[in-house]
């Protein structure tokens, strides 16, 4: 599905509106008004329905919004309509307790191969099955399991190189875990998750609120 330019703030609400109808789903909701939504996701009115207008016209007036509806809808919209095959690099701490996730297999994202250097590690098999593989066997892999998107959980001075070996294998989207920037050609999309930029966020506004 093909949309105009959208701000990429109303695709990060976007996110947040699907996980909150999923919980209305689960609390057997069928309607919810846009007023009663918004204060649950945090926003306002207004907002939620000036997100949605980009993509067209959604709920009844004087009703509100039919909750399943909404949320396949959103799913289209997001492309989560169908499940994702992900590859994971680096099976350190993090990479394990990412791997173990359960909230990724929910909304559909698909941990089918695990990669490292550590001869202590390959051929190792992790909770979830999958076998980690040495990434000598990377394309190979990626090809056979149908692999779209990379997670980049390793050292710094790795992160470009297995970067570059993501996009060589034709994967163009990327999460970043890696607390290093990481250059890519315009056809690639990358998300960086650096844990330290958020904590210096919330100490910025808890240090702005208390001086």
């Amino acid at each position: 599905m093909k949309f105009a330019k959208i701000p990429m703030a109303t695709i990060n609400r976007l996110s947040i509106y699907l996980r909150n109808l999923d919980e209305l789903m689960i609390n057997d909701v069928e309607v919810i008004s846009s007023e009663r939504l918004a204060k649950q996701c945090g926003v306002n009115p207004a907002q939620i329905r000036k997100d949605l207008a980009y993509f067209g016209e959604f709920g009844v007036r004087g009703v509100g919004y039919r909750v399943k509806d909404l949320y396949a809808q959103i799913q289209e919209i997001l492309g989560l309509n169908r499940p994702w095959n992900m590859a994971l690099f680096g099976v350190g701490n993090l990479g394990s307790a990412l791997i173990r996730h359960a909230n990724f297999l929910k909304h559909g994202y698909r941990f089918v191969a695990a990669f490292d250097l550590d001869p202590e590690k390959i051929d190792k098999t992790l909770p979830n099955g999958l076998l980690i593989q040495h990434v000598d066997r990377f394309e190979e892999v990626v090809k056979e399991r149908n692999v779209e998107m990379g997670i980049i959980a390793v050292p710094p001075a790795s992160a470009q190189s297995v970067a570059n070996q993501l996009i060589l294998a034709g994967i163009n989207g990327i999460l970043n875990f890696s607390p290093v920037q990481i250059q890519v050609p315009d056809c690639c999309r990358v998300e960086n998750v650096d844990f330290s930029i958020k904590l210096d966020n919330l100490a910025y506004h808890i240090s702005s609120t208390t001086t």
